[in-house]
């Protein structure tokens, strides 16, 4: 029901905006609480057919293929530790299954923040979550089987060095993400260069692997400098 609601709108909204040039995007909803259960309570009481033995983001990704719309996705800057443990919320592990998704059908997908964040905790893990490497077969085995937290083991397999990503991960870059939100707590002087530094290093390619939150922390003080500072205060003059 849910994937025929969407072929319907899609459709209409292809036919509305055929031939302005204009590039549509459409939001799923990043319903992570109890993705870390058997049931998918959560997930199936939306209308996301997403179980142990069904990826149900897979047919949702294949939809907008169809229609040449872009995926967009949120829960970018959550990490699964900050979630309710009772809940067996798992942002991280249904950001992933998503990004599989797009990969595997080769739709463009797009990210957000869900939560209002301006520090560096959160602009780190936005940076690691749009430069997710691929899965090895494996892992893709085992999607969506129970998910388990992270050992030591799987932070050391991250990328240890804020650098741009190499051509040979195009597939894993997201094509947009959208900041929420602008507000007067956005230009607040500390938030705001952070908010610079985030902007210049999504626009460069930067990435962050789990962990690195101290050292994002570091870069953002190393860049408030004299160039950021007059950065900072000329956009938010002009």
């Amino acid at each position: 029901m849910l994937l025929a609601h969407g072929d319907r709108i899609l459709s209409a909204a292809e036919g509305v905006f055929r031939g302005s040039g204009a590039k549509l995007s459409g939001k799923v909803a990043g319903i992570h609480w109890h993705y870390g259960s058997k049931s998918h309570a959560a997930e199936l009481t939306a209308g996301y057919y997403n179980t142990r033995q069904s990826d149900g983001y897979l047919p949702i990704a294949r939809l907008f293929k169809k229609h040449r719309v872009v995926l967009n996705f949120t829960c970018f800057e959550m990490k699964d530790e900050e979630q309710p443990q009772h809940a067996r919320c798992s942002p991280e592990g249904l950001l992933r299954q998503v990004t599989e998704a797009t990969r595997k059908t080769g739709v463009a997908l797009a990210g957000e923040n869900a939560l209002q964040r301006f520090d560096g905790g959160g602009y780190a893990q936005i940076m690691h979550n749009s430069n997710l490497k691929p899965r090895d077969s494996n892992d893709s085995k085992s999607q969506n089987s129970n998910l388990k937290p992270r050992d030591s083991n799987d932070s050391k397999s991250q990328n240890s060095n804020l650098k741009p990503r190499d051509s040979n991960d195009s597939k894993s870059q997201i094509c947009a993400f959208t900041y929420l939100r602008m507000n007067q707590q956005m230009f607040q002087s500390d938030n705001w260069h952070r908010f610079v530094w985030f902007v210049r290093n999504m626009s460069e390619g930067g990435a962050l692997g789990h962990g690195e939150e101290d050292r994002c922390q570091t870069e953002i003080k190393f860049s408030a400098d004299a160039y950021l500072r007059n950065d900072a205060a000329a956009l938010m003059h002009a």
